[in-house]
């Protein structure tokens, strides 16, 4: 049977969304029109996420560790569920 290495799809996840938010925001700074509604919807989760530079880190820092966990969590639970 197969099962999922958690801490692995932690990492694969988490770096996902970091990627993720970090382009978001920095897409957001050269078209300032562009995932405006979304980034704002998003910084009051993570705070001090912003389409700016420093804020790209903070964002991407945020989606890390959030997704590491979602990952971690869902990885060991498709593991547990899939016992025998």
């Amino acid at each position: 049977m197969k099962t999922f290495d958690p801490k692995n799809l932690g990492l694969a996840l988490g770096s996902t969304m970091a990627i993720g938010l970090a382009l978001l925001s920095i897409i957001s700074m050269f078209d300032g029109s562009y995932g405006n509604t979304i980034i704002s919807i998003i910084s009051s989760v993570y705070l001090g996420y912003d389409n700016t530079i420093p804020g790209a880190v903070i964002g991407a820092i945020w989606g890390f560790i959030d997704g590491f966990i979602g990952g971690y969590v869902l990885a060991w639970l498709y593991n547990k569920f899939s016992e025998k």
